[in-house]
């Protein structure tokens, strides 16, 4: 338990002031008698008492001592001794201070009763020093043992997490040279096959090319040279080179003369990647997107502040104004802001709903009928994940791939990364891509989403 340093409050009352400041100005005005002798007499006359009183006695104790002796300090100004203390200025003063000089009208005391005052404080004071001296051993305890043992603990903690950046590092390091090395072996046989395919066709061309050229020429000299007799014999035998023109085809170009995209495709690497962008010192914020109304499809409400869209059943459905820009059919609707550069990410909340398609498509889709070229999904010009109660799933195309998802996801994020022509859905929660392709856009993106069941909003934070 700690004490606080006491603080005597050392000040004349106004009453005493009042009984004092009299006898103290005529004593100065007469000049012909010490100030505390009038303040004796004051005491002695006034209150009647032959021994004096408190401050008198005091200040008798205090001359028998030697404090009010000659060795008290004079006022500069008056020359006078230093027998009162200005509690206001903090200072000791003269009399002639106090009544006619700068601390007139401060709260002064005898410097008598200031010193007696402290000598009352004196064991206090010890008590303080002990405290402060116990206060002192229990600092120089916790400098050499707790701060010690912190610092120690400090530098092992310190050390192995240093081990453990390290470690996790030099393992992702591995794996990702060990991939890099991988892929670079897996691009360069799918580059050598191509390669060969290509030689290989163009042997076969070049032959085929020789070989119709041939067969052009003869058939040319036959024409021109061969006399009308021999000409009717060799019937068969143009026929036969003919035939054999024919048999060499059309050249087309094949998917075989294609580098194998699949060849540069990895989790890990694209899983590190994603990481990078949404996770890394640089991460790329969420962008701001809202639902364009003129889009939003039949059997939709979209909330004032354009975020949320609300299925509602055929019953309850509004007629909506006719617009170039507005699914008739489909309940779809698309995002206000076109994407062609940069990089993009947002995220969709689905928690509610167990039917909703969240991803991209061109602005180009169509938006009238009920056919598959306004469902999203089932054009070429779309890209979603859907869920259809628990059935999760990529959709392009018409071609669905089926996506394990071990716990339903409250929120979808949706990740466009136009320089390299990668679209990739995750989870944010967990950062777990669900999916991720990557696919040469022709044309600006928009955000599009579809829902049959409860509500889905775009997230902003």
């Amino acid at each position: 338990m700690s004490h606080g340093l006491v603080t005597c409050e050392l000040i004349c009352s106004s009453e005493e002031q009042d009984r004092l400041q009299k006898p103290l100005e005529n004593a100065i005005m007469a000049g012909d008698q010490p100030i505390f002798t009038v303040l004796s007499d004051v005491e002695l006359k006034g209150e009647g008492h032959p021994e004096g009183t408190g401050a008198a006695r005091t200040a008798a104790s205090d001359n028998e001592s030697g404090i009010f002796s000659g060795e008290c300090e004079l006022c500069e100004e008056h020359q006078a001794e230093l027998d009162w203390f200005c509690a206001s200025e903090q200072k000791l003063i003269c009399s002639h201070c106090a009544i006619v000089g700068p601390c007139r009208g401060h709260a002064v005391t005898p410097l008598s009763t200031r010193v007696s005052t402290v000598r009352v404080c004196e064991n206090q004071l010890v008590d303080v020093c002990e405290k402060i001296q116990l206060q002192a051993l229990r600092i120089e305890r916790f400098i050499e043992h707790t701060l010690t043992d912190k610092e120690q603990k400090l530098q092992a903690a310190a050390s192995r997490a240093r081990e453990q950046v390290l470690a996790q590092v030099s393992a992702a390091r591995e794996a990702l040279e060990e991939e890099e090395q991988r892929l670079l072996e897996e691009v360069q046989r799918e580059e050598e096959r191509v390669e060969q395919c290509l030689l290989t066709q163009q042997a076969h061309w070049k032959q085929a090319l020789a070989n119709l050229s041939q067969t052009r020429s003869r058939l040319v000299h036959t024409l021109t040279h061969t006399p009308d007799s021999q000409l009717a014999t060799s019937a068969q035998e143009i026929g036969e080179r003919v035939e054999e023109a024919e048999g060499v085809g059309e050249p087309c170009d094949t998917e075989q003369l294609n580098l194998n995209p699949t060849c540069s495709d990895s989790r890990l690497l694209r899983g590190l990647w994603a990481t990078a962008v949404l996770l890394g010192q640089n991460a790329h914020r969420t962008s701001y997107f809202k639902f364009d109304e003129r889009t939003v499809g039949p059997l939709l409400t979209l909330s004032q502040d354009l975020f949320t869209l609300t299925f509602t059943n055929k019953k309850s459905r509004q007629p909506c104004a006719y617009d170039p820009a507005r699914f008739d059919s489909w309940p779809n609707a698309l995002g206000s802001q076109a994407l062609s550069s940069g990089t993009h990410c947002w995220v969709v909340d689905v928690g509610q709903s167990a039917a909703f398609k969240v991803g991209v498509c061109y602005a180009s889709l169509e938006r009238k009928g009920s056919g598959n070229g306004a469902r999203l999904g089932y054009n070429s010009q779309s890209w979603v994940l859907s869920n259809y109660d628990g059935d999760y799933s990529f959709c392009h195309a018409e071609k669905k791939v089926p996506l394990q998802v071990v716990k339903k996801p409250q929120k979808i994020g949706v990740l466009l990364d136009w320089p390299s022509q990668t679209l990739l859905f995750y989870e944010p929660d967990s950062n777990a891509i669900l999916y991720s392709i990557t696919q040469t856009f022709t044309a600006p993106l928009l955000p599009a989403c579809a829902v049959t069941d409860q509500s889905i909003t775009i997230v902003h934070k």
